[in-house]
């Protein structure tokens, strides 16, 4: 099964939020705006983490996070039966409240006649009540109705009858799955890699290491004790050793082959206990052998240089971690299908086995800053990993401040965290609609990518500004550095002409990130009044997108070249002959431009 929505109320920044989730989710946004919080809150959901009065929204005593689950398979749909609704989803909360217990509570479709309830079983548990009811007819026609055959018949109903009944969802006041503590686990296994984590631990092996390396490490051993012939033959004659140096046999008779240094060791020991009347017993208890292998074990890692991993780089380390992760996932998946494949191959199965509850076999991964110490190069290779890892039926979250890790394509799962104020607390903003009506409106758009690839660097700007093309991009921040109102948590985007802006502003609108279109008027003397009519239509298509809720519009009369003061046609569309013009000494820069580059950047 796969998270399909997730309400997260009063934790920590968070006062309430609600969003959708993808197999992939990216969220961004700037820094102490909550991106952590929105992991922290899924991570005390799977009790992968606890909470303490701290994480509590300030002034707050009670907090929830809720999550919808879709997509169950046969074995979710057994453990979960009881909460499933027409849709095969279910619905979750995990609550607390201040000086109380976790309580988790699951959603149920309640119909709303009082006789389809189970809980008013003693209202309807005699014939007379029942014989005019449309479940009568679901009812053994003689005998005692006891609860088990009412809830029988109430089920029976429900499933003829589903499409005419009205349903309330609501949530249930006792205790998921009727248990007071829900199994770590028993929505699936969960991956946590924090921003900074010590390679060292994740490689470490030991029976009470709980690292990726002793989990894979542990089924290898697991997988040669069940293969191997010297293995079971080693582990045979180390039980037999063991047998052999304990005072008694299995059967309780003495032991003959016992050697005589042990017994000579006991009685020296009781002849100094002589007083006290006791004897000593050494029984010999067989290891386990798996742990041996365990103890005895050590990773190394050879770049050229043959070392423990703490004495590699912060880089290799990190990329250790995520090919760990990656290599359990595997493992995971190929477990899986094996249990497929076993549970198909059977004819027949105990029905006590196919009502069994199972954990789920989902995995979620989650990473916080995958980029630190990674080269760009490197990052846009683990991106495409992490791409494949959540098309693998598996669902992968991380927060990221790297825009490697954004991609138009994937623009259903960027998710944009932002806290304007402490007031309103952290929300989140996503886009799920279709980005573009018209498939060549966004061909075009992916066409603009290869114009300028820095494009997703936009979603992580306090406010964007549109231009068209490189002189711009090059001379309104050099000018509005020499004016000091420069800003570095604005980002310019070349959008590759005037006609591609359209595309960028239906994308800022869509995302509610503020911005600033930049765009020329063009109506240069030298040109035709056709061109003239054609800058026209492409004004009034860019003034007509403007929402300005989010963005406004900076008209530059003619060009930018122009507004400058350079009117020679054989020099426009050259940013570096741009540059050197302002730059030089003696350039004045003219009220009218002044405060246009201060209207582009307040």
């Amino acid at each position: 099964m796969k998270i399909k929505t997730v309400e997260i109320n009063n934790w920590r920044s968070i006062k309430n939020t609600k969003f959708d989730l993808q197999d992939l989710m990216i969220f961004i946004g700037q820094n102490n705006h909550g991106k952590s919080n929105i992991l922290s809150a899924l991570l005390f959901f799977f009790g992968e983490i606890k909470y303490n009065d701290l994480d509590f929204n300030e002034g707050e005593n009670s907090l929830y996070i809720e999550i919808e689950f879709e997509n169950l398979d046969e074995n979710d749909k057994i453990t979960f039966k009881r909460y499933l609704t027409s849709k095969n989803n279910i619905k979750v909360r995990k609550q607390i409240k201040k000086g109380e217990d976790i309580e988790y509570h699951g959603y149920l479709e309640n119909p709303s006649e009082d006789w389809l309830k189970i809980e008013n079983y003693n209202n309807y548990n005699n014939r007379d009540k029942v014989n005019d009811l449309p479940i009568n007819q679901f009812l053994p026609s003689s005998g005692r109705i006891t609860k088990d055959i009412y809830n029988q018949a109430i089920e029976d109903y429900i499933n003829k009858n589903r499409a005419a009944i009205t349903f309330n969802y609501e949530m249930e006041l006792g205790p998921f799955l009727g248990a007071r503590n829900v199994a770590q686990g028993i929505f699936g296994e969960v991956f946590y890699i924090p921003s900074v984590k010590d390679a060292n631990t994740e490689l470490s092996l030991g029976t009470r290491s709980s690292s990726i390396f002793n989990q894979l490490y542990s089924r290898v051993i697991n997988q040669i004790s069940e293969s191997s012939i010297q293995y079971k033959e080693a582990k045979e004659k180390i039980t037999i050793l063991m047998k052999i140096l304990n005072k008694e046999t299995d059967d309780g008779k003495n032991n003959e082959e016992r050697p005589i240094e042990l017994s000579l060791l006991e009685r020296s020991i009781e002849e100094e206990l002589k007083s006290w009347q006791t004897t000593i017993d050494v029984e010999i208890t067989p290891p386990n052998i798996d742990d041996i292998f365990k103890v005895g074990a050590f990773v190394w890692i050879n770049d050229g240089i043959k070392t423990d991993i703490t004495r590699k780089g912060h880089g290799l380390q990190r990329a250790m971690i995520f090919a760990l992760v990656k290599s359990w996932a595997n493992l995971l998946k190929d477990e899986k299908n094996k249990e497929k494949v076993l549970e198909s191959s059977e004819d027949e199965q105990d029905e006590n086995k196919k009502s069994k509850r199972k954990a789920s076999d989902s995995a979620y991964f989650i990473f916080e800053e995958p980029e630190l110490y990674l080269h760009p190069q490197a990052q846009r290779e683990l991106y495409s990993s992490l791409i494949d890892l959540s098309k693998n039926k598996n669902q992968v979250l991380l927060c990221t401040h790297s825009s490697s890790f954004i991609d138009i394509e994937q623009y259903k799962s960027i998710c944009i965290v932002k806290r304007e104020n402490i007031e309103k607390g952290t929300k989140v903003f996503q886009y799920l609609e279709n980005l573009f009506e018209n498939p060549l409106d966004k061909k075009d758009f992916n066409l603009i990518y290869w114009i300028n690839p820095e494009r997703s660097e936009l979603f992580f700007a306090n406010k964007v500004i549109l231009v068209e093309g490189q002189t711009d991009k090059t001379v309104i921040p050099f000018l509005a550095k020499k004016i000091n109102i420069f800003k570095y948590d604005y980002t310019i985007i070349d959008c590759g002409g005037k006609d591609c802006m359209k595309y960028y502003i239906n994308l800022l609108n869509k995302f509610c990130i503020p911005y600033c279109s930049v765009y020329d008027k063009d109506h240069q003397t030298y040109k035709l009044i056709d061109a003239i009519n054609s800058a026209d239509i492409s004004s009034k298509e860019i003034e007509n997108l403007i929402i300005s809720n989010y963005g406004y519009s900076v008209i530059f009369d003619n060009d930018i070249e122009e507004e400058l003061g350079i009117m020679d046609i054989s020099q426009k569309n050259k940013p570096y002959y741009a540059l050197s013009f302002i730059d030089k000494p003696d350039y004045i820069l003219l009220d009218s431009l002044k405060e246009k580059i201060e209207k582009i950047y307040k």
